[in-house]
C-alpha cells in the first residue's frame, strides 16, 4: 500500500494543480494588461539629454520614454530611430539638428542657443541623443551652454554601442580570464599631434573599443599591427546591429582594409575582434551608432568560425 501512496497522492495533487490554474486565470492580468508605474514630470524651463540608445525602441529606458511622451519640443539627432521618435506625440515640436561625418546640419553653439531658447520659453525640452549622451555625444559642451544661460539640466542614460552591440553580437565586453579592462576611444583623432598611443592600446588583457572610426580602419589595423598586435589578430566589422539592415564582416588586421574596401558597409559601424572578443564577435551584430573597434583577448575556434559563415 505504501508504494501506492505516493503515485496516487502525486496524481491528485497534479490534478489539483490543473484545476486551481483554470480557476484562478481569469484573476491573473495578461501580459498586454500590466501597466508599469511611470511617475514624474517633465519640468518646463528644464532640459532632459536623454540617450535613445541603439534605436531600437524596446531598448530605450522607461524614463527616457516618459520624457518623450511629455516634452513640449525634442531636439535630436540622426542616430535615433524611427521607432523611437514615433513616441513623441504629435503636438510636441520637434527640431532635427543631426550629423554625419563632415556634414554638420546645425553648429554645436546653435544647438545649444536652441535649447536655451526653448527653455526660456517655458517649454520642457528632451534633447535627444543616440546611444548614452554621456559617452562621445558632445554632452559637456551641450551642458556648458546651459549652465551659462543658468537652466537647469538632467541626464538620463542610454545604452551606449559599445553595450548595444556587445549584447546583439553575443560579446562579453569583459572576461576575467582575458580582458580585464574595457576602454572606450574616439577614433577622431584629437591629440596635438594627431596621433593615439598605439602602445598603449595594442594590449592582448584587455577589450579596446573605437567610436567613429569607419574611415580610419586602415589606421587603426595598421596602427594596432606596428604597436604589436599580430597580423592575424582577428577583427570584425557590423553595421546597423539589431536593425533590419545589419551587416558584418569579419577578417584580421592585416586584411581587414583590403575586405572592407571591396565590401564597403555603411557608417555607423562596428569594428571588432582579438583572440575571445573575436570568438563572441561572430555571434554578434552592432547597433546603428559611430565605428566602433573592439579588440579582445579571446580565442578564435574553428567551433566559431563557423558561426562566421553564417552571416
Amino acid at each position: 500500500m505504501p508504494a501506492l501512496s505516493n503515485p496516487l497522492l502525486l496524481k491528485w495533487f497534479n490534478a489539483f494543480m490543473r484545476l486551481s490554474h483554470r480557476a484562478l486565470a481569469p484573476l491573473v492580468p495578461h501580459a498586454s494588461d500590466i501597466r508599469l508605474p511611470l511617475r514624474g514630470e517633465c519640468r518646463a524651463g528644464q532640459v532632459y539629454l536623454v540617450g535613445a540608445g541603439s534605436g531600437d525602441a524596446e531598448l530605450l529606458t522607461l524614463k527616457a520614454a516618459r520624457l518623450l511622451m511629455q516634452a513640449d519640443a525634442v531636439v535630436y539627432d540622426r542616430l535615433v530611430g524611427d521607432d523611437v521618435l514615433a513616441l513623441i506625440p504629435n503636438g510636441s515640436e520637434r527640431y532635427y539638428v543631426g550629423k554625419a561625418r563632415g556634414h554638420h546640419s546645425v553648429p554645436q553653439a546653435e544647438i545649444g542657443a536652441l535649447m536655451v531658447k526653448l527653455a526660456r520659453e517655458g517649454k520642457s525640452v528632451v534633447r535627444l541623443k543616440g546611444g548614452d549622451p554621456a559617452v562621445f555625444a558632445r554632452m559637456g559642451e551641450e551642458l556648458d551652454a546651459l549652465a551659462a544661460a543658468e537652466i537647469p539640466a538632467a541626464m538620463v542614460p542610454g545604452i551606449t554601442a559599445a553595450s548595444a552591440a556587445a549584447a546583439c553580437m553575443g560579446i562579453p565586453l569583459t572576461d576575467r580570464g582575458h580582458a580585464q579592462q574595457l576602454r572606450f576611444v574616439t577614433a577622431q583623432l584629437c591629440r596635438e599631434d594627431g596621433t593615439p598611443d598605439w602602445a598603449s592600446l595594442a594590449r592582448k588583457d584587455e577589450t579596446l573599443v573605437f567610436y567613429m572610426g569607419l574611415s580610419k580602419v586602415r589606421a587603426i589595423c595598421h596602427g594596432l599591427r606596428e604597436a604589436g598586435l599580430p597580423d592575424e589578430w582577428p577583427i570584425m566589422l557590423v553595421a546597423n546591429a539589431s536593425q533590419p539592415e545589419q551587416q558584418s564582416l569579419v577578417g584580421s588586421l592585416a586584411d581587414m582594409p583590403e575586405k572592407l574596401a571591396a565590401t564597403p558597409l555603411p557608417s555607423p559601424l562596428l569594428d571588432c575582434g582579438g583572440q575571445r572578443g573575436a570568438k563572441s564577435c561572430h555571434n554578434a551584430r552592432y547597433p546603428s551608432h559611430p565605428c566602433l573597434l573592439c579588440t579582445a583577448n579571446h580565442a578564435l575556434t574553428a567551433g566559431f568560425a563557423v558561426h562566421v559563415l553564417r552571416f
